[in-house]
């Protein structure tokens, strides 16, 4: 097996309204749009693309987690764009990760953002 050096892990996230799954990363977590098609678009904030696609029917609940530097100040700029959404306000995880969780709209997907709290990185 040759090396090879991985560049990016972009989730693929199944979503029942493009547009206003779009509009969630565009408006609220400041991505930007590569593409943007009826069926399919990407956005993307510094090195990091967020791929979006049609649900069908079935679609299962996914997750997927964005680590930031500053999970608190995050949260002071999106609190008040996600009051309508289901939503949990930045709390300490066990593991030694600070979180907040929120349902993107349109989809059946949780996202979890975090930022490794301060005696953790010290380990």
């Amino acid at each position: 097996m040759s090396n090879y050096k991985a560049l990016y892990l972009s989730p693929m996230i199944p979503s029942f309204n493009l547009e206003g799954t779009g509009l969630f990363f565009k408006d609220i977590l400041g991505f930007s749009p590569v593409m943007d098609t009826a069926s399919y678009a990407i956005y993307k904030k510094d090195n990091l693309t967020i791929h979006l696609l049609g649900a069908g029917q079935d679609i299962g609940q996914m997750e997927f987690y964005l680590e930031v530097d500053d999970v608190d100040a995050l949260w002071q700029m999106v609190n008040d764009k996600v009051q309508h959404l289901q939503v949990k306000a930045p709390f300490d995880r066990d593991y030694g990760m600070r979180e907040i969780h929120i349902a993107v709209p349109h989809t059946n997907t949780l996202l979890f953002i975090g930022q490794m709290l301060q005696g953790e990185k010290d380990q």
